[in-house]
């Protein structure tokens, strides 16, 4: 993570001086918190609870267990703000989307303020649909840096700065530590080699799965970067999640369901059936993020929470380990009545104070430093992934990124399933994707 700390600060300094193409938009982010003041963040102060009123509407897309939280910080909020109303609604995750989208298109019910995923962000940015928040109190609050890598999401060629990092995120391999301990298994795998050859030991040993896997195809992409390969090269405008090298790594996913490694997922929930049999004891590990610890927690199985062990994802055949970035972003309609109103919110709800909170309430990790305080790192769950992100890879940034995991989710299931073999579902998926998403691009082999 050094190397690509060192590099991110250098394009973030460059943006400072004359030439930097993104100059106003990661001047604004960026300059002040990754470099400690040497640009200067322009924007707005906080001119007191009765200086700003207004009504805003916020699509919250956190889960059933994270929600809760949210909807405390959004009465903290209205308590110090006394003449802003904040409409607080809930939208599943997996909808949230297309609903926004549906929303915008029709003029009606957008919501002000929207949590968005790192990979829907561009494509908004890119239709228009944000509010350039370069200059606005939602940047402004206190000065703690953000991590190098999270600004990426929100900025655009344009030079705006179109949200503020929330949260972010990255897959581990999460591993029950008595069931391996029944198995015989003394540490967790650190190839995906030697995590099959973990979950048949698992399975014969102790009845229970040895890893249960999810169809998503975000939950692929450690299987790609393991084999130093990627959905697309956005420079050389190729889609590359049909070449040889991508073949390489789904065939290792495909691998763990055909030898019983693993069990075939359910085209349905997934992500559900793979939660459940983890927190239930019925498998032995999951790669999952740290958004499910805290219903992990709530089961019996890990009511000791030091039987919850996690590592990095396991290194593919070149040796390489590597886990997409993800997190959510919170975005500001460029359509909303209420922007000064929203811009507030935005602010409250990213503070380092804020961050280091939820954190603590919910493991999340905190797009900020400074959230990562004493308290936060002391719980083995958090500092373990905080060090999952020292392997964590950014997604291409490009408008169609989050369709393009929508696109390649049924074939990806199908191979998973065992319905197609590898290289026909990814060869399906680029060649939908060039048609519908990316014309301008060649299919690598």
């Amino acid at each position: 993570m050094e190397s690509r700390i060192r590099s991110g600060l250098s394009v973030f300094r460059r943006s400072c001086g004359p030439r930097g193409r993104l100059r106003r938009a990661v001047a604004a982010v960026a300059c002040l918190t990754l470099t400690t003041g040497a640009c200067g963040l322009v924007g707005g102060s906080d001119d007191g609870p009765a200086a700003v009123s207004g009504t805003i509407t916020w699509w919250d897309t956190s889960n059933e267990v994270e929600s809760p939280h949210f909807e405390k910080l959004v009465a903290e909020f209205e308590k110090k703000h006394p003449t802003i109303d904040v409409e607080y609604v809930n939208v599943p995750f997996d909808q949230a989307q297309r609903k926004y989208l549906d929303a915008v298109e029709s003029g009606e019910d957008v919501p002000d303020v929207l949590r968005a995923d790192v990979g829907w962000t561009a494509g908004f940015m890119a239709e228009g649909h944000l509010a350039d928040l370069t200059g606005t109190p939602a940047l402004d609050g206190d000065a703690s840096d953000f991590l190098p890598n999270v600004t990426d999401s929100v900025t655009y060629e344009d030079g705006g700065v179109y949200g503020v990092p929330q949260v972010t995120d990255t897959l581990a391999l999460l591993y029950n530590r008595r069931i391996l301990a029944e198995a015989g298994v003394t540490r967790p795998p650190s190839t995906w080699k030697e995590l099959k050859e973990t979950a048949l030991r698992i399975k014969e040993r102790t009845g229970v799965d040895g890893i249960v896997l999810n169809p998503d195809p975000f939950f692929a992409l450690p299987f790609l970067y393991g084999e130093e390969s990627d959905l697309v090269d956005v420079g050389a405008r190729k889609i590359t999640v049909a070449d040889s090298a991508s073949v390489r790594g789904v065939s290792t996913a495909a691998d763990l369901v055909s030898s019983g490694a693993a069990p075939k997922p359910p085209e349905q929930d997934a992500y559900g059936a793979m939660q459940n049999a983890f927190k239930n004891g019925e498998a032995a590990m999951m790669i999952n993020g740290p958004w499910s610890t805290a219903d992990l927690f709530a089961s019996e199985e890990f009511e000791d929470r030091g039987n919850l062990g996690i590592a990095t994802v396991p290194a593919g055949s070149t040796g390489t380990a590597g886990s997409p970035l993800g997190g959510h972003n919170l975005v500001v309609s460029a359509e909303s009545d209420d922007l000064e109103a929203a811009y507030l919110f935005v602010r409250h709800m990213t503070s380092a104070k804020q961050q280091e909170r939820t954190a603590l309430a919910l493991g999340l990790l905190p797009t900020r430093t400074a959230a990562y305080t004493a308290k936060v790192l002391s719980d083995p769950v958090r500092d373990s992934f905080y060090r999952a992100l020292t392997k964590a890879v950014a997604r291409p940034s490009l408008p169609e990124g989050g369709d393009l995991l929508g696109a390649f989710q049924p074939h990806y299931t199908a191979v998973l399933r065992g319905e197609k073999t590898p290289r026909k579902g990814l060869t399906d998926t680029a060649e939908e994707w060039q048609d519908e998403l990316l014309p301008g691009y060649r299919i690598a082999s």
